[in-house]
Parts: structure tokens; C-alpha cells; sequence
């Protein structure tokens, strides 16, 4: 196991990074300075190959200085207009600052729901999937102009934690006002002790979590500790540094301090696990052996490959998946519902549109959301 000083973002592919709004807005107006130095990070990262999407808060408490509004509490209703005044501003802010490097941004709010039900969150995966792959910046934040306390994170610590499982990202990076874990909260304890690294949160790691934030950040260590735990289990790795400084991605990657939460495994690993073993399969897809074949090989199942569809699915449930005779050899997240999964199976992609009335996906399973039995792929079954 690497040690925080031997770590670097280089090492990771696909990079989430989390901003809290006193990083980001003082006294209502945006810091542009640090903005563009974050930017200039990204950049870096970007040229050396990795991918980075951005959880960014600040929207209210930028909304609060466009809409002249007092310091202190506000409304449900006042928080719900500052943000939507405040989110035009800020998505304009990243645009302006990666724009200046020839990079693109788009803006994509989320509440709780788009993480929790599975049709949701596979339209939010395909829309933050397509615009890596088009080589934009997306900029995620959660929908406070209309989330309401039964569907809302309340913190971004969270929601970046669900985000960069969501992308199957390799690290999530947390920019805070402190520099890592201590086993006290520092300001209060002089023998606190800091935390490079953390193998494992257990109840003695939580109960070092303080609940300390500023005014204008809801959450405080016990929600990165929450954020760690979702992203540790879902593979992937996590980090809690300073955000103070400018370029701070730039100096974690060369070595600056920060606590790290090490992986329990890999993205790809822990995905296909929650579809192997913890979703109930709501009906079964029969194959021709071509398509057998080729799901061996890696490749996704196409229409094309299925010779019978039956149950009572929905976009985005889990389905078992059946070889020509009638042997179960794995299931997958399926991206149609049942009635359009039996018209368009043993059909061409490009028939799809004209068949179910849209430009549907090409797949029927794509391979990310596909998992094989170990009896199959070693030719046991």
C-alpha cells in the first residue's frame, strides 16, 4: 500500500474533485484568482491524461451577493432563489476560466433521486460519460434551486462521493479548510495527532469526525467521512487536503499533505460486484451464440444477439442473461424497458429510432453494466 507521500494524482485516471463554497465565494463575490488557478490544475492534470469532473458549491452563497441578500440564515425560499441566481454565475465563472485554456464546461444539477433510482442515474453516468469523452470539464452541483429536505444531500461531500461512483472515478478529491484527518479536531487539541493515511474507517475513525463548518459550508469531517466510506466501497480512492492555497490540486500532486482513504477495490470491480450479487433481476434476455461470443470477447450485447426477452423490467434493471440453452451466464443493467426490448430484439441498432420512435441507445446492455459468471468466461458452462 502506497504511503501519502509516495501518492500522486498522476497516478489516477478519472478524478473527482469537490469545492466548498468558502473556497470558492467571499463575502458573496466569486475569488477569481483561485478559480483560474484551480482551472490551471485541471489543465495539468488534463495533459498528463486524466480525466477530471468537478463538485462545486457556491451557488447561494454567490446568488447572496447577485441578489443582495443579508448575511445569516435564509428561507428555504431565499436559498432557492440565491441559488438559482448564483448557479448562472458560477457556471458561467467555470466556462469563462476553462474557456481561457480552449476547454469546455457543462453544467449538471443533480438531487438526491438522480443518485438513488436507477433510471436517473444511468441518464446522469451517460450524460457525465459523453462529455468526457468529448473532452469537456462537467461541473456538477446539486439542484438547491429546487430540492427540498426530503430529496436533497444537504452537503456536497456526499454527493461527490455518489458522483465519482456514478463515473466510475478512481479518486475523489476533497478540498477543505483543513489539510486532512487529525484525531482531534486541531484547533481545539494541541496533541492532535494528523492522519496521512487511513486503511479502513472504523467506528474509532468516525468518532474522531468533527461537525465543525463555516457558515457557508454545511458540512463539516463527519461528512467526508460519510463521503469516504460510500467511495472506498465502491473502489474508489479518496483524499481530504487543503483548498486554501492556489493551485491546490497542483501541489497535492506533488506531494502536499492531505489524509488518504485508500480504494477497497477497483471501480470496475466494485460496480460489477453491486450487479453480480446485489440487484434483483427483474426478468431474462435469451442470446444466439454470436452474441455469446462476443460478450466473451468483451463487447457489449447488441439487439441483434437477442433471441427472447420476458418479464417485467424497466429501463436500467438488472437482468439475467441467458445462453441458447437455457444456462444463466450472467446479467446485466438493460437500457430499454420490457415492451421495447422485445420489439427491437434480433433487430439492427440502426432500426432502433424507426422501431421504438427515438434515437435509442445502440446497446441493449452496454458492457460497463454487464457482469459474466466465472463458470462462463472459463468455459465451465
Amino acid at each position: 500500500m502506497a504511503t501519502s507521500s509516495s501518492r500522486s494524482l498522476g497516478q489516477y485516471r478519472r478524478i473527482v474533485v469537490k469545492i466548498g463554497s468558502a473556497l470558492l465565494v467571499e463575502r458573496g463575490e466569486l475569488k477569481r484568482a483561485w478559480l483560474e488557478a484551480l482551472v490551471g490544475d485541471i489543465v495539468m492534470l488534463a495533459e498528463a491524461q486524466s480525466e477530471v469532473l468537478i463538485v462545486s458549491s457556491g451557488s447561494i452563497a454567490l446568488g447572496r451577493g447577485v441578489l443582495g441578500l443579508p448575511q445569516g440564515p435564509l428561507k428555504l425560499e431565499e436559498s432557492q432563489a440565491a441559488a438559482a441566481a448564483g448557479q448562472i454565475a458560477l457556471a458561467q465563472a467555470y466556462a469563462d476560466a476553462l474557456g481561457q485554456h480552449g476547454k469546455k464546461a457543462g453544467q449538471i444539477l443533480l438531487t438526491l433521486g438522480d443518485t438513488e433510482e436507477r433510471r436517473r442515474y444511468l441518464n446522469a453516468r451517460a450524460t457525465i460519460g459523453m462529455l468526457l469523452k468529448m473532452g469537456a470539464v462537467p461541473i456538477i452541483n446539486e439542484n438547491d434551486s429546487v430540492a427540498t429536505s426530503e430529496i436533497r444531500y444537504g452537503d456536497n461531500d456526499r454527493l461527490a462521493a455518489r458522483v465519482a461512483t456514478m463515473a466510475s472515478a478512481d479518486c475523489l478529491v476533497l478540498l477543505s479548510d483543513i489539510d486532512g484527518l487529525y484525531t482531534a479536531p486541531p484547533a481545539q487539541d494541541p496533541d492532535a495527532v494528523f492522519l496521512p493515511e487511513v486503511p479502513r474507517i472504523t467506528a474509532e475513525i468516525e468518532a474522531m469526525a468533527g461537525s465543525a463548518g463555516s457558515e457557508l459550508s454545511r458540512g463539516g469531517m463527519k461528512t467526508k467521512i460519510d463521503a469516504g466510506k460510500i467511495a472506498t466501497a465502491a473502489g474508489t480512492s479518496m483524499v481530504i487536503t487543503s483548498g486554501k492555497e492556489l493551485n491546490p490540486l497542483k501541489r497535492l500532486h506533488e506531494g502536499a499533505r492531505g489524509t488518504w482513504f485508500p480504494a477497497l477495490a477497483t471501480p470496475a470491480s466494485a460496480r460489477k460486484a453491486w450487479i453480480g450479487g446485489h440487484l434483483e433481476p427483474r426478468g431474462n434476455i435469451s442470446l444466439d451464440e454470436g452474441a455469446v461470443k462476443a460478450m466473451k470477447s468483451g463487447k457489449s450485447l447488441l439487439p441483434a444477439g437477442v433471441t427472447a426477452v420476458s418479464g417485467t423490467f424497466s429501463r436500467g434493471d438488472a437482468v439475467t442473461l441467458l445462453s441458447p440453452d437455457g444456462c444463466t451466464i450472467g446479467r446485466g443493467l438493460v437500457a430499454y424497458d420490457v415492451d421495447e426490448a422485445r420489439l427491437i430484439a434480433g433487430r439492427n441498432s440502426r432500426e432502433i429510432e424507426a422501431i421504438v420512435g427515438y434515437p435509442g441507445r445502440a446497446e441493449m446492455i452496454h458492457r460497463d453494466d454487464l457482469v459474466l459468471e466465472d463458470a462462463f468466461l472459463n468455459g465451465t458452462r
